[in-house]
């Protein structure tokens, strides 16, 4: 709890510099003092309050905060983008038009040499000769209305096409990945996998059971859920996650926690999660014989455990030593940064989520900076780690660049 108020109050000075901003471009210069511009930074304000109260409010179950938070979220963020790129030629259409002006300004004849001695004031001006001002306020105030509603329109018609994304389905991804160690018995071996499913205030028992759906049609050998299942507790959410008991594969279906399930009772999710019938890799491993041949599947708890107090954080030898280095071993693990690790383990595989694919570009430049493999297939200190995108979102109800996705990972002898 003390880390997500911290990130509120982090967000919440942000969005307040974002709102500044914003008010500044779109209402400050956009319209002359008066009514208008007052009305105009008291929504500002209010807008900038909605955001960290919003993340406060789902937190404390004010559920009904989500869809109007959430979505102006998502708009602010795409507001700030479209206006930021406007910054440069908005500067050059400015210097423009100032040019222009200076140009028309009309000149004035040299004045007329005044004897000295001569009393009294100096003639008038010729007239007409009137300097101008530096820069035309009409001009400038409607190319500052010209981009505002260019802004607006474009952060709408992304935001509203985002939305449209993260609500529906999760789409296939099919991907071959070939194993050194897979013994050619084993090839063809899938995994169906599943991660960010992000059950909570917009997301509940209807998306678990389309989710399920997509994945039994599949057929897979083995189902891997790899975190970041829920955001609330086993009392908001367990019948939303209780269709999870209807998973269907040939060989068991499986759990790794993610950073979101310790900011919702890690210790009760784990309990919930194992009575839907999905075993649990706490930092364990377990073989998989299937086609006379053996697989060595691996789990390891989030990093994001490390010094909670609730459950022990990642622990690699616990999961990886003492195992026969002749198998092929395929890590389950909610972030691909905790590849690093396991590279030193000699893991063949990776399976993670985390990322969401970035979930709203250009984010997915800003997870590059955190995370080895923001999504599909990548390579971290010679092993392989694939990424998938998840199936649902966090915090706005928008994915753009990165589509909801389940991935179907099949195993290939090389």
């Amino acid at each position: 709890m003390m880390a997500v108020l911290g990130f509120v109050a982090v967000l919440a000075l942000v969005t307040g510099l974002i709102h500044l901003y914003l008010w500044k471009r779109l209402v400050r210069d956009t319209t002359t003092p008066g009514r208008w511009r007052r009305v105009g930074a008291i929504t500002a304000v209010v807008l900038a309050v909605l955001v960290p109260v919003t993340l406060a409010g789902t937190q404390a179950g004010l559920y009904w905060l989500a869809w109007p938070g959430y979505l102006w979220l998502a708009l602010m963020f795409y507001l700030l983008v479209v206006l930021v790129v406007l910054e440069v030629p908005m500067l050059v259409a400015r210097l423009v038009l100032r040019r222009r002006v200076v140009a028309a300004e009309p000149t004035t004849a040299a004045p007329e040499p005044v004897l000295v001695g001569a009393a009294g004031p100096t003639d008038p001006p010729a007239a007409g000769a009137v300097a101008a001002p530096d820069h035309d306020p009409s001009r400038r105030l409607l190319l500052a209305r010209g981009a505002a509603i260019f802004a607006g329109l474009t952060a709408t018609g992304i935001t509203g096409y985002g939305v449209r994304t993260a609500l529906g389905p999760p789409q296939l991804d099919r991907v071959q990945i070939p194993l050194a160690k897979l013994p050619r018995s084993m090839d063809g071996l899938r995994i169906a996998t599943v991660s960010d499913i992000h059950l909570g205030p917009l997301r509940g028992r209807a998306h678990t059971e389309r989710i399920v759906a997509a994945i039994n049609r599949l057929d897979a050998d083995i189902v891997a859920v790899v975190g970041d299942l829920v955001d609330g507790s086993v009392a908001e959410l367990g019948s939303a996650a209780a269709p999870l008991r209807d998973l269907r594969s040939r060989y068991g279906s499986f759990f790794v926690t993610g950073n979101h399930e310790y900011y919702s009772g890690v210790e009760e999710w784990v309990q919930e999660v194992d009575r839907l019938g999905l075993r649990v890799m706490q930092n364990r491993r377990q073989e998989i014989q299937a086609r006379g041949g053996v697989l060595d599947l691996a789990g390891v708890n989030d990093l994001s455990g490390v010094g909670t107090g609730l459950a022990a954080g990642p622990d690699f030898a616990a999961a990886l030593g003492d195992r026969d280095p002749s198998r092929p071993v395929v890590l389950l693990a909610h972030q691909p940064v905790a590849a690093k690790e396991a590279a030193r383990y000699g893991v063949d595989l990776q399976l993670s989520g985390h990322t969401h694919g970035g979930q709203m570009v250009p984010f997915n430049l800003a997870v590059r900076l955190e995370q080895p493999v923001v999504s599909g297939l990548g390579e971290v200190d010679g092993t392989k780690v694939y990424v998938t995108n998840g199936a649902g979102f966090w915090g706005p109800p928008v994915r753009v660049g990165a589509e909801p996705q389940i991935s179907l990972v099949e195993l290939r002898s090389a």
